[in-house]
């Protein structure tokens, strides 16, 4: 109850900000992507994870290009499209096109290959990249989509991921929530963490928030614990941001 006051006063006292400015970046011509945490060529020792976020990548590519068939194992992999059409194949069977709206979880599990491309020859595709750490291993390997209502974001958060299949959203092997909430200038709304222990990385993308006492803009993160409720508010019109509750143990 402590650490909840504190919020609600507007003091967050255990975070991590993450500036946009300050995140890894790589452009290879055909990709160009943003990297919160360490991720190929990008290695920072104070930027491995947060919990069991392992990967927050903010990929651009290119017309009619795409990653090439590749191998994952033993994670959870949750692709959020922000704009135009990536084709995914993979060793499952599965051949399919997501778009906004629509979010993407595989649980690679003992091993699968998938490749993503842009569908379009006409304009970009913008999506986000998510890793997170499984809380099982060596799990047989699934594919969950869904098609999600966007005017169900409008200010409020929507749920897009949770542990339970029969739950709103996608669902992955691992005790996280993950919400997306599109808010009118001056909006406050409250989040209550979901699991004692849990933390929360809040991802701006769009606009400009303020979290507790501390302002974002877009592109920011903010990775908070020890608290079991923040205060999020926004401060531009149709300011959009992407919450995601995780445990914060390996």
């Amino acid at each position: 109850m402590e650490n909840t006051n504190k919020i609600l006063e507007g003091v967050i006292t255990n975070s991590v900000l993450h500036k946009a400015n300050t995140r890894g970046h790589a452009n290879h011509g055909w990709l160009e992507s943003y990297h919160t945490f360490s991720f190929a060529n990008y290695q920072n020792p104070e930027r491995m994870n947060f919990g069991v976020l392992r990967v927050l990548n903010d990929d651009r590519v290119n017309q009619g290009m795409g990653f090439g068939e590749h191998p994952h194992d033993n994670m959870e992999i949750i692709s959020i499209p922000l704009d135009g059409d990536l084709e995914h194949q993979d060793s499952m069977g599965n051949s399919t096109v997501i778009k906004e709206g629509d979010i993407q979880a595989m649980s690679a599990g003992t091993g699968i290959f998938h490749s993503e491309y842009n569908k379009n020859k006409d304009q970009l595709v913008k999506f986000l990249q998510i890793w997170i750490y499984p809380n099982q291993k060596n799990v047989t390997p699934r594919y969950d989509q869904i098609t999600l209502d966007l005017n169900d974001r409008h200010n409020k958060l929507q749920q897009i991921l949770s542990p339970n299949p029969e739950d709103d959203g996608v669902w992955i092997h691992q005790d996280a929530w993950f919400h997306i909430g599109k808010f009118d200038n001056d909006f406050s709304t409250l989040y209550e963490l979901k699991k004692t222990g849990n933390g929360i990385y809040a991802f701006v993308l769009k606009g400009d928030f303020t979290i507790g006492n501390i302002a974002l803009n877009e592109r920011d993160g903010l990775g908070i614990w020890d608290t079991n409720t923040i205060k999020i508010t926004a401060n531009s019109a149709n300011a959009e941001i992407l919450l995601m509750e995780i445990p914060m143990k390996l």
